[in-house]
């Protein structure tokens, strides 16, 4: 029974970092090797997350990622290489979150399809919101939507390491938000083709 908890728990922590990931790529790194390096388990083969290197290393990669993001049309540039790396950041997160499975296969296939098509989905909702805004606000519009996702991913990521099954049901909030929002936009311009 322990042992089924245990998974569940490392799964949800998995998908909350990884949702995390799909708003900003290395945020959740970040706060993932600020937790092993005060406490977090994660086995010989990952320590080195946990060292002061990797802290400074992926807290630049942070502050960089989020300043880039406050620059218009550069933002837009960045989605396009930001969704490959965000399936990547959630595939990773994933597969070193997931503790007590015995298969490397499964694990890493969970997270693959799991944490990776987390971070995916989320990645390419927010990049088509972004392209939108700038469209319609010629990047000025940006800003909100910037600080929305750096402050999401914050709190996904914080969740996560302290309360693993807050985070995902918080995940599973942040995908009927987006649907609903797709479903809004879908319907919107469905509308006004009819006009035209």
């Amino acid at each position: 029974m322990d042992t089924t908890l245990s998974i569940i728990i490392s799964f949800c922590l998995g998908i909350g970092l990884s949702a995390a990931a799909g708003f900003r790529v290395f945020l959740p790194l970040f706060i993932f090797s600020l937790a092993a390096k005060f406490g977090l388990d994660l086995g010989e083969s990952w320590a080195f997350l946990g060292s002061w290197t990797a802290i400074i290393t992926l807290g630049v990669a942070t502050f960089v990622e989020i300043l880039a993001y406050y620059i218009p049309w550069v933002d837009n540039a960045l989605d396009s290489i930001a969704i490959p790396l965000a399936g990547l950041a959630g595939t990773l997160l994933m597969g070193l979150s997931l503790t007590g499975i015995d298969s490397e296969i499964f694990q890493w296939g969970l997270a693959i399809i799991a944490g990776g098509g987390t971070a995916a989905a989320i990645k390419g909702t927010t990049a088509s919101g972004r392209l939108m805004s700038s469209t319609a606000t010629g990047g000025v519009g940006n800003f909100v939507v910037s600080t929305t996702e750096t402050i999401a991913s914050s709190i996904l990521g914080i969740v996560s390491i302290f309360l693993p099954i807050l985070a995902f049901i918080l995940v599973l909030v942040v995908f009927y938000y987006l649907y609903k929002t797709y479903k809004y936009f879908k319907n919107k311009k469905s509308k006004i083709g009819l006009r035209t």
